[in-house]
């Protein structure tokens, strides 16, 4: 499984370049905030959907069908949004080929993810799923990140895009090319049974379900943050773009090293704890850092650069979630895995759709506190996921 690791740090990259910028550029050109927060939203409930089947289609195709199935579509589409939508932005052509896009990396990475966390042994699964989130954050937001803010004063916008199409292909051929596992799950030839099962184990298994909330609330302000954090610091603070990419990979780099200090820390003192103190209680005290510190002290970039760092550090404490849930179902670790993966894309869904509804009424300030809210809420929540 070892070539897949960087193929997924690779596609990720190719997902993650834009999202650092694309919001502010849209905007730039004349595209209002609620029409971009509406793209993401749209985007989301793509993601959200492919993300639990990537789960289902796994146990039914097997992984690396599915993982070929999520490049095409990212392929297609993205050049759809580039030819098409991006130089005429016709609204309605951007929200399809954006959205429709989001359906491709979903298919690949968790589908990858489930594979590994079928044929990875306990004992050593929370490090493995450290790993694999390492290279997903690391591809979505830190090297995506970096990238853009070299490539996008050296190329310019537009041609930075097609960059991600470059690393997407390099990604999906590393892996699907180069992985010899051959235990990976079983393809199955009831359908139906495997796509009702993943959503049935919600309430089947109330505490697949509840892990599933967890799982959309980790990562539901981080999935906000390309709606909001763009315009907050250029716009508000008054940093440069160049500034905020810099802010926006030092928070991921730290999200990306910690994942793999935090499954370690999760495999010694527990999942449960790990994920509730250092997850839900950490990111709830560090985004409210993120937002005052720069509000209150102004364009001192110093401490807007710790501020991210120690906001980017306690989000890879919920690695552990994709050990944990699969561990309240041993018998249906498919299923479990697929709803997991629907939290997971669920949270691209809500996060932008607490801005599209929120923010109107209760500004940037407001919206923070929600997802403040919403982290401690996930901290109680975790106290009931106790395996039998």
């Amino acid at each position: 499984m070892i070539w897949g690791f960087p193929g997924v740090l690779l596609f990720m990259l190719g997902e993650g370049i834009d999202q650092g910028f694309l919001s502010a550029y849209l905007s730039d050109r004349g595209v209002s905030l609620h029409s971009i927060a509406m793209l993401f939203t749209v985007r989301g409930v793509a993601v959200g959907v492919a993300s639990w089947l990537s789960g289902a289609l796994s146990d039914l195709w097997g992984p690396r069908k599915v993982m070929w199935v999520g490049s095409v579509i990212w392929a297609v589409f993205q050049v759809l949004f580039l030819t098409v939508a991006l130089p005429t932005l016709d609204f309605s052509l951007l929200l399809v080929s954006f959205a429709l896009r989001g359906f491709g990396f979903p298919l690949f990475a968790f589908a990858f993810l489930t594979w590994l966390t079928a044929v990875t042994p306990e004992q050593r699964l929370g490090r493995a799923v450290g790993w694999f989130y390492f290279c997903y954050v690391g591809g979505l937001l830190v090297f995506g990140a970096l990238s853009a803010s070299v490539l996008v004063p050296w190329l310019g916008t537009y041609p930075t895009l097609w960059f991600a199409l470059l690393c997407m292909a390099c990604g999906c051929l590393m892996t699907l090319l180069l992985v010899r596992e051959t235990s990976a799950p079983a393809a199955t030839d009831n359908p139906l049974a495997v796509l009702f099962g993943s959503v049935a184990i919600l309430w089947r298994n109330g505490k697949v379900g509840v892990g599933a909330v967890v799982r959309c609330i980790c990562s539901s302000a981080y999935d906000a943050y390309p709606v909001l954090m763009p315009i907050f610091f250029t716009q508000t603070i008054g940093f440069s773009l160049a500034e905020w990419l810099r802010l926006s990979f030092v928070m991921c780099a730290t999200t990306m090293v910690c994942n793999l200090i935090f499954g370690a820390v999760g495999d010694r003192i527990g999942w449960r704890r790990t994920i509730a103190w250092f997850g839900g209680v950490g990111c709830a005290v560090t985004l409210l850092l993120l937002y005052y510190v720069p509000l209150l002290a102004g364009q001192q970039y110093a401490l807007a650069l710790v501020a991210a760092a120690l906001n980017g550090a306690p989000a890879a404490a919920y690695a552990p979630l994709s050990a944990l849930v699969p561990a309240l179902a041993p018998g249906n670790r498919g299923q479990a895995m697929a709803a997991l993966n629907l939290g997971a894309g669920a949270s691209m869904l809500v996060g932008p759709a607490i801005v599209a509804a929120f923010f109107p009424l209760v500004g940037m300030a407001g919206v923070v506190w929600i997802f403040a809210g919403l982290y401690l809420l996930s901290a109680v929540l975790v106290a009931f996921l106790k395996p039998s």
